[in-house]
């Protein structure tokens, strides 16, 4: 049964005034838990939900955004094709981090694939009408202008990633320098003497990263990076299939590779198949991601674990806190990374 008493609305309903004052909170407080603000501690958000439901209080949605001037609904915009979103278990880890973030709150996500720079000027035109609340970036190359465009706008937006190491726009990352190097360390520890790469797209920072990573690890141990040990890729499957081709040409010799992604690995494992070499007698292989298809590959594939899933999650609360509280705190977050050693090394 709803109470209403004094100080229900006009239509008997209970108000958001009556739920603070049941709650002994602000009214403040109360819209930063319906609206799913990190900003709200357990116990205070325990104590606003009893309040909540002992008066059967429900928000009214389209009053609620009218007043506040919001959509309700955030934009999750991937700057790739679709073929690349479907096949790279990375993107999936990310869109199920930030689902599982936005599951008790009303928001609604869109997402929105830019191949084109037509497609990036209308989703500028969209959100500049300010029919998103915020957005999320994921996966952006160094020379794309929409983060500097969202900006402009003053639109809340958080990145996964970053285009540099001077990175000012919100950001959540992981640590893609030292993953690298825990791998090329591994590799040289087990009696690796020939350890080679294959890189990210080199205008993305995390690729130059893990490329950093490999290089350091070398020096570190005393020896020194090889232009010929090292080759390009995008992190797709066949340009890891491409790139470890082009490696046995150059050095046949070689008996280790450090793979950027888990889809280039299985591209060169793949290579590796074709010519006869076994994994991991011959080379010994490790990726970048830890996905699915690490465990999976034959032999399973150690790799770089990173959180794909807690990135999800820390871009979305950072993007949620930025849209209900605004203010000068911005999100500047890189995530640690580990080694999952299987029997590819």
């Amino acid at each position: 049964m709803v109470r209403t008493g004094r100080g229900s609305g006009r239509d008997g309903r209970p108000t958001l005034e009556q739920v603070a004052a049941r709650a002994g909170v602000g009214r403040g407080t109360v819209s930063r838990v319906i609206n799913g603000s990190p900003r709200v501690s357990d116990r205070t958000r325990a104590t606003v939900e009893a309040a909540i439901a002992d008066l059967g209080y429900v928000p009214h949605r389209a009053a609620r955004a009218l007043a506040a001037n919001r959509a309700d609904a955030i934009a999750l915009v991937i700057p790739e094709a679709e073929a690349r979103l479907f096949a790279e278990p990375y993107f999936s880890g990310i869109i199920r981090g930030v689902t599982a973030e936005l599951a008790d709150t009303d928001i609604q996500l869109l997402l929105t694939l830019i191949r084109t720079p037509k497609e990036r000027q209308r989703f500028g035109q969209y959100a500049s009408s300010r029919r998103v609340d915020g957005v999320l970036l994921v996966s952006v190359h160094g020379d794309d202008p929409l983060p500097d465009l969202l900006t402009e706008i003053g639109m809340p937006a958080v990145m996964n990633g970053r285009r540099s190491a001077q990175e000012t726009f919100p950001h959540v990352d992981c640590d893609n320098l030292g993953g690298a190097q825990l791998a090329v360390e591994h590799l040289l520890g087990r009696g690796r003497g020939t350890v080679a790469t294959i890189t990210g797209p080199l205008d993305m920072y995390a690729a130059q990263c893990r490329l950093s990573g490999y290089q350091e690890a070398l020096r570190a141990a005393g020896r020194e990076a090889d232009d010929e040990l090292i080759a390009h890729g995008d992190f797709t499957e066949e340009s890891g299939h491409a790139a470890m081709r082009a490696l046995l040409r150059r050095r046949p010799g070689l008996d280790a590779v450090f793979c950027a992604s888990d889809l280039m690995a299985i591209g060169a494992r793949r290579a590796l198949r074709e010519v006869g070499r076994t994994v991991p007698g011959d080379v010994a292989l490790v990726g970048f991601d830890d996905s699915s298809m690490a465990r999976h590959m034959d032999p399973p594939l150690t790799s770089v674990r990173q959180p794909m899933e807690g990135m999800g999650r820390a871009m979305t609360r950072a993007l949620l806190a930025e849209i209900t509280e605004g203010g000068p705190e911005r999100a500047h977050t890189v995530l640690p990374t580990e080694l999952v050693r299987r029997s590819s090394s």
